[in-house]
């Protein structure tokens, strides 16, 4: 039986804490057993292994997403807000994002964001296969999006983890960027206004992320029956 010191819902919030500050590489049994002021054989009481352990720690943050009452708004508004808040949960555990390449997510909490998520675009008129295409859609958008802030936290702790300096590292690659892209007219032009605006090269602007979701959504909303 279950030691009765532990509980899996300690252990599942402590592997959250864990891979938010030293991310999938970081995360060991011992390292969560020191964490939990516990042997870490004492973990496998209630976790299969690391995989099991990281499938029930990304299971839990799905149930920070907000399910936005459908009675109360419109379609639209409750899908900003499910990708909005899909997007900032991403950001704040990046290690999911690189799980998703490795692990497969079907708990009941990403069950319920998933769930909520069809009836938001059945509300909107879509039906059976195209709200899941619909929602579908969407979710690879946002995916896609936090992927760029998943690699940057990763690379910057394997940098730090071998002795470098991060920021170096970054600047000295964006000035070799910049030099690249200086070579073509129009990733030039774009270098001459980052300059001018005091801005750094590939830097997006502040309302990228809601513009491509306002253009997505525009575009499924063409494609409503009637």
């Amino acid at each position: 039986m279950p030691r009765p010191t532990l509980t899996r819902e300690q252990i599942v919030r402590t592997a959250v804490e864990l891979l938010d500050e030293d991310g999938l590489e970081g995360l060991n049994m011992r390292s969560l057993g020191q964490r939990l002021n516990s042997a870490a054989t004492a973990v496998y009481w209630h976790v299969k292994n690391k995989d099991n352990l990281v499938t029930l720690a990304g299971d839990q943050v799905w149930d920070e997403i907000r399910l936005p009452d459908l009675d109360a708004v419109d379609w639209r508004t409750a899908a900003v807000s499910m990708a909005e808040d899909l997007y900032a949960m991403f950001t704040r555990h990046p290690w999911l994002v690189q799980a998703f390449a490795t692990h497969l997510f079907h708990g009941e909490g990403k069950a319920r964001h998933d769930d909520h998520n069809l009836a938001v675009y059945e509300a909107a008129g879509f039906a059976g296969p195209a709200a899941d295409r619909a929602a579908a859609a969407v979710f690879t958008y946002v995916l896609g999006n936090a992927s760029s802030a998943a690699a940057t936290t990763s690379l910057t702790r394997r940098i730090e983890r071998e002795g470098g300096d991060a920021e170096e590292v970054f600047a000295a690659t964006m000035k070799e960027a910049a030099e690249t892209a200086g070579r073509f007219p129009r990733l030039r032009s774009r270098i001459e206004a980052a300059t001018a605006e005091t801005t750094a090269y590939a830097d997006a602007p502040d309302d990228t992320f809601a513009y491509g979701l306002g253009s997505l959504l525009d575009g499924l909303t063409a494609r409503l029956p009637g």
